[in-house]
């Protein structure tokens, strides 16, 4: 099977990753400018953690989204639903930590909505893990 939703939303989600590394590299960009960690300026501890956390969810998420379609077991709004609300909850959280000082909502609604994503990925692949053995 081709992969054809999955694509899709990673290719929306690495630009959006893009961004987050550009604001970074940016950071460090100019005299004083620090070549590696934060150098103690808030705003560049920010970009950092916004670019690190991307990092550290969706490229999982994304395998996870793949399996699933490339297993063709779940409707394929099941998947543009998931990737949809990842994307959201990763603008959300991105702009939260990386844009703004305190914007509570982007940063716990982010973050808990790719929890949740996370969380639905992963029990679908263990059911579709299980089923398979049953077969």
């Amino acid at each position: 099977m081709l992969l054809t939703i999955t694509p899709l939303y990673a290719g929306l989600l690495g630009l959006l990753y893009l961004t987050l590394t550009i604001r970074v590299v940016r950071g460090r960009i100019g005299k004083g400018a620090p070549s590696l960690g934060d150098g103690g300026n808030h705003q560049m501890f920010r970009a950092i953690r916004g670019h690190a956390n991307f990092s550290e969810y969706v490229p999982l998420i994304l395998l996870m989204m793949a399996m699933l379609e490339v297993g063709g077991v779940y409707s394929p709004w099941v998947l543009h639903a998931l990737g949809i609300t990842l994307l959201v909850a990763r603008i959300g959280h991105g702009i939260a930590l990386s844009y703004t000082d305190n914007w509570v909502l982007g940063r716990a609604g982010g973050a808990l909505l790719t929890f949740l994503v996370l969380a639905i990925v992963s029990v679908l692949c263990v059911w579709r893990g299980i089923a398979v053995m049953t077969l």
